[in-house]
């Protein structure tokens, strides 16, 4: 069975040289390229490619905003390959989670060992799965989101994580709410909570994130209740489980 791949990189020239090595080697079907992390995201939960090319440094999303953003629902992860410009101390950062990577310029010899290691890891792929969660857990833990990717239909669209005012649970779904409207996202609160700045964000009760930045006044309850009110004049009350964090809030 051939191993399908896809090739992510904002370059022109970069993917041309990609599928140029690709074809040397037999067992290999390129089901399609992206100049883009957006176009990357889509294609991946479409085409469901088992090897994937993936430059790191690309406008809008990035490799790493890609690897978050992927639907794993329909499918297991493809394997990752990544494709940088980084100097080789940046490389280390990410080096022992990852498959492997391409340090440009490179030559077809190095290529092909990515290639073969990313094959072997494709024939395990169970393995490759738990191999990737470090990774994503130490860009959760280095780098804080910025901004949320949202996907509405056809859409994916950007919102920014400082327009958001609170988040609240909704089912198996997160709600962020912004000023002027709310979008869903298939995302536990759990999850958000690691992913998001904890000094900007506060869990104050088990269904609610609120951003410190847009809390206007804080009015205690009872019992070590609190209601919060935002800037535009949503109140969210905390619960009794989280309200250490509010006080922590109120002492800095």
């Amino acid at each position: 069975m051939k191993a399908r791949v896809l090739i992510v990189d904002d370059e022109p020239i970069a993917r041309r040289g990609i599928r140029r090595y690709l074809a040397e080697h037999d067992g290999i079907e390129v089901v399609g390229e992206a100049a883009n992390g957006i176009s990357a995201v889509e294609q991946i939960n479409e085409l469901h490619p088992d090897i994937v090319f993936l430059d790191v440094q690309m406008p809008d999303l990035d490799g790493f905003g890609v690897i978050e953003n992927v639907d794993l629902e329909n499918g297991p992860a493809p394997v990752y390959v990544f494709v940088t410009a980084y100097d080789v101390h940046a490389i280390r950062a990410f080096e022992v989670h990852a498959v492997d990577y391409l340090l440009k310029p490179y030559d077809k010899e190095r290529f092909a060992r990515a290639l073969i290691q990313a094959r072997q890891v494709f024939e395990q792929r169970q393995e490759t799965n738990r191999n990737l969660e470090p990774l994503l857990q130490s860009l959760r833990s280095l780098r804080p989101l910025e901004r949320f990717v949202v996907k509405d239909k056809q859409r994916i669209f950007f919102v920014p994580v400082s327009n958001v005012l609170w988040i609240e649970a909704t089912g198996n779904y997160a709600c962020i709410h912004t000023a002027s409207d709310s979008h869903l996202l298939r995302e536990t609160m759990a999850h958000l909570e690691e992913k998001l700045a904890p000094h900007h964000f506060i869990r104050v009760r088990k269904s609610a994130i609120v951003n410190g930045a847009c809390i206007s006044e804080i009015r205690p309850m009872f019992d070590g209740v609190y209601d919060i009110v935002l800037t535009e004049g949503t109140v969210v009350t905390s619960s009794r489980r989280y309200a250490h964090k509010l006080r922590a809030l109120l002492e800095s």
